[in-house]
């Protein structure tokens, strides 16, 4: 059975805690990984092919997963089986918080949803997010990141003006969705500690993902009706100038000028102090409304530049500036390094893997650590059911041989 945690025991804000993490793909998963990161004890609970992102690479697990799961344990159940919804409502008996973010409705058509699981455990936390909630005439719709990203106004919003809608080359809405899904967790355990009650956590990805249209909205509620829809790298209002990327003699920098001295400081940069002064250039107002000919300026000057040489002169002159850097430049960014958000961890099939820490840097809640990799599928089936439901090795091996517990891929090999 679980070991009971002392007051005196707990190092990091979730030690003790049990979460029965369901996600699948990127938007549960990464909940559930922050809030291993916070020490909670996380079970992976897997139908037999495993979690949807590991059917993408048969040889061994995919990179994404392995990125997601670490420091958790993977129990496979096939909850099609009645034998297997048991055991499923067993650990639900002793965990302190549920995530899953399948489509709405699916637990309930699995007779495993938050009416029957909350009775049986009053004090879980289910956590849930789907692409448009548990109600509304949006609720039935298929919900992937592509999907959401058009309807929440991203995919229009994203592109040139005379272009195309163009999606977000990241998976925006997903980790949107599963980083407010942590944060709804979180609230609802502090509750927990005063109304000794848990709850269901609701969080759609399409609410999630409108509200990064903050400016794009802006301008829709404030009437203007002169801003396209797509602005390209320009701001979304097209309110502020400089505000874009521009060509350097190896690749592309961002920059904008949020404020006055960050206008008067390019201008010593460009050598055109007198544009500081000029009634029609000093204003945000005016830049705005002359926004061609203040980025053709700025694009004569960093073409004669490096990213490097560019960010060093503008940070010096305290201009917000960054480097348009490639996947393969972050994943060996000198900054990221010395921060430690990188760790390598041995994988049982990948070998040596990098894999990030939690962004959250708790500063006396406990080093973000990575304390074990990703689970291969089912790894610690056997281990967990025994430990927490007290199940012996026959009745274990029962269950395997009964394919209520036992992967695909193992089912094949017999």
């Amino acid at each position: 059975m679980t070991t009971e945690i002392r007051p005196q025991d707990i190092k990091r804000p979730l030690d003790g805690m049990l979460v029965l993490d369901m996600g699948q793909i990127y938007n549960g998963p990464y909940a559930g990984l922050q809030l291993s990161f916070m020490g909670a004890r996380v079970i992976k609970i897997e139908p037999p092919e495993g979690d949807v992102l590991r059917r993408r690479k048969r040889e061994t697990e995919p990179y994404p997963l392995v990125m997601l799961n670490s420091n958790k344990e993977s129990v496979v159940l096939d909850l099609k089986q009645p034998r297997a919804r048991e055991i499923f409502l067993a650990l639900v008996a002793q965990a302190d918080v549920l995530i899953e973010n399948f489509a709405a409705g699916v637990m309930d058509r699995l007779g495993l949803g938050y009416d029957v699981l909350s009775k049986l455990n009053p004090r879980l936390v289910y956590g849930g997010s789907s692409g448009f909630g548990l109600d509304g005439p949006y609720r039935d719709l298929a919900a992937m990141d592509v999907t959401i990203q058009a309807m929440s106004g991203i995919t229009n919003a994203t592109g040139d003006a005379d272009g195309p809608p163009t999606k977000a080359g990241a998976a925006v809405c997903d980790f949107l969705a599963g980083i407010h899904l942590c944060a709804g967790i979180l609230g609802a355990l502090v509750q927990r500690e005063r109304t000794g009650k848990g709850q269901r956590v609701e969080i759609a990805m399409h609410e999630a993902a409108v509200i990064s249209l903050a400016s794009a909205l802006g301008a829709v509620m404030d009437g203007d009706q002169n801003v396209p829809d797509r602005t390209g790298n320009r701001h979304p209002a097209l309110a502020m100038a400089p505000y874009n990327t521009y060509r350097c003699s190896d690749g592309y920098v961002a920059i904008f000028t949020a404020a006055e001295r960050h206008w008067q400081s390019m201008c010593r940069m460009l050598g055109r102090k007198d544009l500081a002064e000029h009634p029609e250039f000093s204003s945000t107002i005016g830049r705005a409304k002359r926004m061609a000919e203040v980025d053709d300026l700025v694009g004569a000057w960093t073409i004669t530049r490096t990213k490097q040489q560019v960010l060093k002169e503008l940070n010096e002159a305290h201009v917000p500036c960054a480097p348009v850097k490639t996947a393969r430049e972050v994943a060996t960014d000198p900054h990221l390094e010395t921060r430690g958000f990188w760790v390598d961890v041995e994988h049982p099939r990948r070998g040596k893997t990098r894999v990030p820490i939690s962004p959250i840097r708790l500063h006396t809640g406990g080093k973000s650590e990575i304390r074990r990799p990703a689970p291969t599928l089912g790894q610690d089936t056997n281990a967990v059911l025994g430990e927490l439901l007290g199940l012996k090795a026959d009745e274990l091996a029962k269950l395997h041989d009964a394919g209520v517990t036992v992967p695909v891929t193992e089912r094949k090999k017999a």
